[in-house]
Formats: structure tokens, C-alpha cells, sequence
């Protein structure tokens, strides 16, 4: 019979997620405050000049005004708990839960927008252009410069990734602050169902196209739908401890198993947050490496690693 002697390191982390960022928040506040007002605008303007393609605009950002709150909220939350013992693994996925409340509202009005334009286009109403091609401007100003305000900080972060040391390190990278990053994809939506919008507007005024109009609720409420499946799927995976990269699961396993003596018997990793992941590792080896030389190889070698239990089992009578 063989006899195992195991040696079990469990490692102390701070509760603190690390993923609060003021600056972050601050910003998304600001555009959250932004937007909401030109919302209120362009709903009331669209249903005074009986433009479908405003109305639209103005409900799309309307979600992203919700979306945004959301967001804020989140960072209050996180900030508020983000060394609280109530949370093992950190406050990180109040973020990530809040991407994906704001993906199911988003879908929810998307379907209302494409239903509202569908109408429209076999029931046309009179609209006031010249208003209409006004607040339409205003609306994409507005947008235009939020994406301004929040782009520079989340270049930032992408050139971060692009400079990563290999594609392990790149895996790792991939979502970044996904509170921010959510709402810098929101206003980039917005701004984008603004141009739909000014362009269905000159359409019908100067081509007599008015079909176009309701055209563009339906394009603006298909792209909404397209990007909050998108957000679904990428934070659903997260809220279930999925969506890491099956490369890393072999790296992990790979500096294990590099001197022939160790191998991985079981393994976890899972995100915690949209940027760190927590990971426990069981391993059986015949050589004299600690749990402290795998925790310390690990550490070292697998970014954003922030919470890490490494378990060993000494067989020297085992074979591979």
C-alpha cells in the first residue's frame, strides 16, 4: 500500500477585491449624469416632433442611463464592502452582476423598440424635421463627447493589453474593469443609434424616404439586442465561475508538471472579477518541492492570480 504523506498550504488573502477604482467611478458618474438629461430631452422631443427614430435614440439612452446608474452603484457597493468578511472572494462581481442586470433591461427595450418602429412603418406619423434634426444633433454631441470623456482611460487599458508578455498574460487582460468598460461600450452604442437616427431624419426630409425612420428604430433595437446578448454571455459566465481560458488551465498545469516529479491531480480556476481569478490546485509528487515552491511558481508566472490554495501530496512510491 502506498503511503501519502500530504502538506496542505492555505494562504490568507485580504477581502479586498482591488478592483474599486475612484477615478473609474468618477467618470462614469459624470457621463451617467450627462446622459440622463439628454435622455429626458429627447424623449420629450421626439414624442413632441413624432420622430420614432428620436424616441428611439432617446429610450436607447435611456437604458444606458440606467445602465450607467447602475454601474455607479455598483462602485458604491464595491467600495463600501470591498474589505468586508461577508464576501470571501471580494466585492468584484457587483460589477459584473450589474453588467448583466443592465444586459436584461437593455434586451427588454430593444424588443420594445423593434415592436414601437414596426408599427410606425406600417402607420406613419408626421414629423417635425426641423426639431426632430435639432435635439438628433444635440443628442450626438452629447454622446460624442462622452465617449471623450471615458475613451482615455480605457485606451489606457487596452495598450496595457497589447503590451502584455505573451498570449497567457494577454488571457488574463482580456476584460479589464468590466464596470467601465460596459459603460464605455454604452456610449459608444448611443452614439452610434444617433448617427441611425440623423441619418434616417435627412433621409426622409431631403429624399422623402420615410420609411426610413421607423428603419432605424428597428436597426437602433437589433444593435441594442446584438450588444446586450453579447453582455449576457460574458458576464453570465463570470457570475457562474466561468470564462477562463482553457490555455491557462494548461500553464497552470504546465509549471506544475515541469520537473517530472508533480503532477496536477485537481484543479480550479475561476474569475472572481472581471481582471483576477482565484485558483486551487491539488497535486501528487514523488520530489521534494513544498506547497510554498508551487504558491511562490504560480505567483510569479500567472497574472492576476489573486487568490491562490495549493495542496501537495508527497508519494515517493507513486509512478506517473
Amino acid at each position: 500500500m502506498n503511503k501519502h504523506a500530504a502538506t496542505v498550504a492555505y494562504y490568507s488573502h485580504s477581502h479586498a477585491s482591488g478592483g474599486v477604482n475612484k477615478g473609474n467611478e468618477k467618470r462614469t458618474f459624470r457621463v451617467a449624469l450627462l446622459t440622463g438629461v439628454t435622455m429626458i430631452v429627447e424623449i420629450v422631443f421626439g414624442y413632441m416632433t413624432g420622430s420614432m427614430a428620436l424616441l428611439a435614440d432617446g429610450w436607447h439612452m435611456g437604458t444606458h442611463t440606467f445602465a450607467l446608474g447602475i454601474s455607479c452603484s455598483a462602485y458604491v457597493l464595491a467600495r463600501k464592502y470591498d474589505n468586508s468578511e461577508l464576501f470571501s472572494f471580494g466585492t468584484g462581481k457587483f460589477g459584473i452582476l450589474a453588467g448583466y442586470t443592465s444586459a436584461l433591461f437593455l434586451g427588454f427595450t430593444a424588443l420594445w423598440l423593434i415592436y414601437e418602429s414596426v408599427i410606425r412603418l406600417f402607420r406613419p406619423v408626421h414629423i417635425d424635421f426641423s426639431n426632430a434634426i435639432l435635439v438628433t444633433v444635440i443628442g450626438l454631441s452629447v454622446n460624442l463627447v462622452s465617449v471623450l470623456m471615458l475613451h482615455q482611460r480605457h485606451h489606457h487599458h487596452e495598450h496595457e493589453y497589447a503590451e502584455g508578455k505573451d498570449s497567457d498574460h494577454k488571457v488574463a487582460h482580456v476584460h479589464h474593469d468590466h464596470n467601465y468598460q460596459s459603460a464605455y461600450f454604452h456610449v459608444i452604442a448611443d452614439a452610434l443609434t444617433s448617427l441611425l437616427a440623423l441619418a434616417a431624419l435627412f433621409s426622409a426630409r431631403y429624399l422623402g424616404w420615410v420609411f426610413m425612420d421607423p428603419l432605424m428604430g428597428i436597426a437602433g433595437g437589433l444593435l441594442i439586442c446584438k450588444w446586450a446578448l453579447g453582455l449576457l454571455r460574458s458576464t453570465g459566465m463570470i457570475l457562474l465561475d466561468g470564462g477562463v481560458d482553457g490555455r491557462l488551465r494548461h500553464k497552470v498545469q504546465s509549471l506544475i508538471e515541469a520537473d517530472n516529479d508533480s503532477r496536477v491531480s485537481d484543479l480550479h480556476v475561476w474569475r472572481i472579477d472581471s481582471e483576477n481569478m482565484a485558483a486551487i490546485v491539488s497535486i501528487v509528487t514523488s520530489g521534494n518541492r513544498k506547497a510554498e515552491d508551487y504558491h511562490r511558481c504560480l505567483k510569479d508566472n500567472v497574472s492576476r492570480l489573486a487568490h491562490l490554495s495549493v495542496e501537495v501530496h508527497q508519494c515517493k512510491d507513486c509512478n506517473r
